[in-house]
């Protein structure tokens, strides 16, 4: 099963699949959910955004360690379930946004596999052989997340990157473009955000 989870950042504009899935809206997540028609499975936070606690959600205190898209992770762990999307957390506060992106990280060391979807981007956190189920002639960059990483293989990618070093703060991963099925890099050394862009009009 798929794990969904619904955040209080800018509201998503795709039409976001949940059949069959979990459903986890955090705090103002769950207005989204309520205008949206989303059965929700989970619904928890402090509620300081909503501003009201619906029926039967799981209520936190507002100061507390975690946040509650930290939260959910850990609840959607609990119940077994490894493959997350997340939905609405970009725009609107920045920090809340970068600290959004946080919870790949998190994800990771909760052995969890995390995907964060926008308006405009899916990334992902990863090492080891990445594959680019994309289109052809869509973009995709890589942003290491540790000291650096090192690339040693590449396939079908317009800007060859075998054997490639990247440091944090390096912008030499930024805007590739596949240009063959199945178009792949193999990661060797440290981990790296994983962005694929969406057609923007």
């Amino acid at each position: 099963m798929i794990g969904i989870i619904l955040l209080n950042g800018e509201p998503y504009k795709g039409k976001i699949d949940v059949s069959g899935k979990f459903v986890v809206a955090c705090d103002g997540g769950y207005a989204y959910a309520e205008k949206n028609g989303i059965k929700c499975n989970l619904i928890l936070g402090d509620f300081d955004s909503l501003g009201y606690k619906p029926e039967g959600a799981e209520v936190f205190p507002v100061e507390k360690d975690y946040t509650d898209g930290e939260l959910a992770l850990i609840e959607l762990k609990k119940r077994g379930i490894t493959d997350i999307e997340i939905y609405c957390g970009a725009g609107k506060r920045d920090d809340h946004y970068f600290g959004n992106i946080g919870l790949l990280v998190k994800g990771d060391k909760l052995g969890l596999n995390v995907k964060f979807v926008t308006d405009y981007t899916e990334f992902v956190l990863k090492t080891g052989k990445v594959v680019f189920s994309g289109r052809i002639r869509d973009t995709v960059s890589v942003i290491p997340v540790t000291e650096k990483i090192r690339i040693s293989e590449s396939y079908g990618l317009k800007y060859p990157a075998a054997g490639l070093d990247i440091s944090l703060g390096d912008s030499t991963g930024l805007s590739n473009v596949i240009l063959k099925e199945n178009a792949y890099i193999e990661i060797t050394e440290g981990k790296a955000l994983i962005f694929s862009v969406k057609k923007v009009d």
